[in-house]
């Protein structure tokens, strides 16, 4: 059953048969047939089927519900079998949002330090791919914003508060404030995330509670795309203070105060809603309440 529900989980993931099977190491006729089978001892249709995969049916949302309760808990349980015979091993699956990469080292380096045997796999994606991944079971953790947007029935580790600074060059506009308004910001040319990213949301609903409106010159997904066009001197940008520090920005370019108002959002480990915590999981949980005072305070 625990393998078939598997099935069901990359169906869900892939919403292609082929590359569902593919992912899980079968033959697209085994995968059909267990899925009959599943269907079969449910007494229910669980997906729309047709020459391609079409959806799966009300009876099978439902079913995709259970299955990753039910297959979250039967990992969990694993592990946590597992770790009773031998120390803290496996990989934590961590989704974080752009903004949020530079402080990763931050959780993953103490851990490690703690549990040598520990792997782990980290990928940047948006606020509501976290959530998403995280739901279907594709991470075990991510850091994403936890006061902004809905982020759903998960648990909450507050790590530090996230502030902006207008970036540039001593020479350029404003390059020689100590602070700069909201509503000045709005009228400098800014490279800019993309707006399917929770930063470039906040940083528009910024402007626009000011009367003033985002013009950038540049847009992009990719922090590394806005960071080697704002380290030339030549551009400007908006970015979260801790990431400009990171990445060693305020060395070349003015990182100065966004004020009037003052806006910051709290970033934070997000965890599945599950009791008990798996043995990784709440080993990352216990480092993350150790630094989160480090990071406020840095």
């Amino acid at each position: 059953m625990i393998d078939k529900l598997e099935l069901l989980l990359a169906l869900a993931k892939e919403r292609h048969f082929g590359r569902a099977a593919e992912a899980c190491g079968v033959t697209q006729p085994t995968m059909s047939t267990s899925l009959k089978q599943l269907e079969e001892i449910l007494g229910v249709m669980l997906v729309q089927r047709g020459s391609r995969f079409q959806g799966f049916t009300p009876e099978g949302e439902r079913t995709l519900d259970w299955a990753r309760r039910i297959v979250g808990d039967a990992r969990a349980m694993k592990q946590e079998i597992n770790s009773l015979k031998d120390k803290l091993s496996g990989e934590i699956r961590i989704a974080a949002i752009p903004t949020a990469l530079g402080m990763v080292a931050s959780l993953t380096t103490p851990f490690r330090a703690r549990h040598p045997d520990v792997r782990f796999r980290i990928q940047s994606c948006t606020s509501a791919d976290v959530l998403g991944l995280l739901e279907n079971l594709e991470v075990d953790a991510g850091l994403t914003y936890i006061e902004n947007e809905p982020i759903g029935k998960v648990r909450t580790i507050p790590l530090y508060n996230e502030s902006y600074r207008l970036l540039t060059a001593p020479d350029a506009m404003f390059g020689d404030r100590k602070q700069v308004t909201w509503k000045e910001v709005g009228t400098v040319p800014l490279c800019l995330l993309t707006p399917d990213m929770q930063n470039r949301r906040i940083i528009d609903r910024a402007l626009t509670s000011v009367g003033a409106e985002a013009t950038p010159t540049l847009t992009s997904n990719s922090l590394l795309v806005l960071y080697t066009h704002v380290k030339t001197g030549r551009w400007a940008s908006v970015m979260p203070a801790k990431l400009a520090e990171t990445l060693g920005l305020a060395d070349a370019v003015r990182s100065i105060p966004i004020v009037d108002p003052v806006v910051d959002y709290s970033i934070g480990l997000v965890i599945p809603q599950r009791d008990p915590m798996t043995p990784l999981i709440a080993a990352l949980v216990q480092v993350a309440r150790e630094v989160a005072p480090t990071l406020e305070s840095a």
